[in-house]
């Protein structure tokens, strides 16, 4: 068992209560961490603490705060093995996925390392004489980034590099499903130096956590705030944010679909839907759940796509043979196994899968899905995918965007003028085209439109969410005043 502090002002930090929460194994059962439940006056005290270390932060040397940012990338690649272990004991997932979890979030603080020097401004042609305008990007202060637990060394790391990188200080709330991995961040972070202060992390016990989330935003230190999880709790983030006039960054639920055009290589498709939809059981913002096919190549895509998913099975992510992990929790295989059951009884057909153990899913293929099913429009989150049968491009595109969410999509087809027409016409803040849906890079701007959210992570394209633009003029002449 891992046990949790808070990372506050540059200490290890209990609950001021004393209070506890535990996370169990999803497979097991056994706790496999105890953290701080925090209080209103801890979440005051972490934004109190960011707040005293900005001043320093802000006016250090770009090229000193790179230095920083890229001696956390190296600790963090040094302690993979240990985020994997916390990681697979704390959500059930696969180590190749924490492993990769790693790789990438190391990647996201050398690119926002690379980013401090990049952090620019511009001089405006004005109509007043000898007057210089100018645009400058100033940090804004203490930003507050609230992770999840799916990609949780990703997203959590996602949450504090470009902020940090930007001059400002934050506040890291951790998932209640993985508050070890999180502290991890932390605490990789202010080993390399950053300061007391500048990167703090509160856990908190599941039932607190509208009341510490609201707290959070509502402080007025707090300037900025960055959430990714679900579209249902972030429409509840974007009104607290809203009623406390804050800038919000949302990258919340998505229901990825993979168009499949008649000319479009199949073995090729079949690879990227089974890896889009099933690794890490299909619990990724990105993952392939819609599958919307021409009819002409549909029945053989199917039988290619079930074929390929009879090689993947689910299991504790420890045991020999598994290629897929468990799911978060019981609860949440038991949900995505009622949406499965909603589309049986509708007339859907199964292809393998379905079947459960605990929080551990086959991957599952549902054939033969329509409007009238839950699962057409509700996001499983889940190793599910389906499968829509069209009878054109138009169709095909009408179907993709016909969903509540918009992040990520892909086309498969060997045409790429046609393919590239399609995409275009898709609504999601991300298209590939012959690749997977779930695709990330460091350097990319990352994040969706409709249900999914709004605005953008990853590198440069985030500077403008984490930073103040001002205008600053200087008057080298004499001014004429009407006055």
């Amino acid at each position: 068992m891992n046990e949790v502090s808070m990372l506050i002002g540059g200490k290890d930090r209990p609950a001021s209560s004393g209070a506890t929460f535990d996370r169990t194994n999803p497979v097991t059962g056994s706790v496999a961490s105890r953290a701080p439940a925090a209080t209103l006056a801890d979440a005051d005290a972490a934004v109190e603490a960011a707040a005293a270390a900005f001043p320093a932060w802000s006016a250090l040397r770009p090229t000193e705060r790179r230095t920083r940012l890229l001696k956390a990338a190296d600790i963090m690649d040094a302690r993979a093995g240990a985020f994997i272990e916390c990681g697979m004991a704390e959500t059930g997932a696969m180590a190749n996925w924490y492993g990769f979890n790693v790789h990438l979030a190391a990647n996201m603080l050398r690119e926002a390392a690379a980013m401090t020097t990049q952090i620019d401004g511009s001089v405006i042609p004005t109509d007043t004489p000898d007057n210089i305008a100018l645009a400058v990007r100033q940090p804004c202060g203490v930003v507050l980034g609230i992770a999840p637990w799916n990609a949780p060394v990703i997203l959590g790391t996602r949450a504090v590099a470009m902020p940090l990188a930007c001059g400002n200080t934050v506040v890291l709330k951790a998932s209640e499903a993985c508050p070890a991995v999180h502290r991890m961040i932390g605490s990789v972070l202010h080993e390399a130096g950053l300061g007391d202060g500048v990167i703090n992390v509160v856990t908190n016990a599941p039932d607190d956590a509208p009341a510490i989330v609201e707290r959070l935003i509502a402080h007025p230190a707090v300037r900025r705030v960055n959430f990714t999880g679900s579209t249902h709790v972030g429409r509840i983030i974007a009104m607290h944010a809203a009623r406390y006039l804050k800038p919000a960054l949302l990258e919340l639920g998505g229901k990825a679909p993979v168009l499949v055009l008649d000319d479009a290589d199949l073995d090729a498709a079949v690879d990227a839907i089974a890896f889009g939809a099933f690794f890490n059981q299909g619990q990724i913002c990105m993952s392939t759940e819609r599958v919307i096919a021409h009819r002409s190549v549909a029945d053989a895509l199917v039988d290619k796509l079930a074929a390929k998913t009879r090689t993947l099975i689910a299991d504790a992510p420890t045991a020999a043979g598994a290629v897929l992990g468990a799911m978060v929790s019981a609860q949440a295989a038991q949900r995505a196994a009622a949406l499965v059951q909603d589309a049986l009884d509708h007339g859907a057909k199964i292809l393998g899968g379905g079947t459960l153990a605990g929080a551990i899913m086959q991957p599952t293929i549902v054939d033969r899905v329509s409007p009238a099913m839950k699962l057409y429009a509700e996001e499983s989150f889940a190793p599910v995918v389906t499968v829509l049968r069209v009878d054109s491009d138009d169709e095909a595109v009408q179907v993709a965007n016909d969903s509540e969410f918009g992040l990520s999509a892909a086309v498969f087809s060997r045409d790429l003028a046609r393919a590239m027409q399609v995409a275009k016409r898709i609504e999601s803040g991300i298209c590939h085209i012959n690749g997977p849906t779930v695709h990330d890079e460091a350097q990319m701007p990352f994040g969706g439109v409709k249900g999914s959210g709004y605005g953008r992570f990853g590198s440069k394209a985030s500077i403008a969410e984490f930073t103040d633009l001002r205008w600053i003029t200087i008057q080298t002449g004499p001014r004429h005043y009407p006055i």
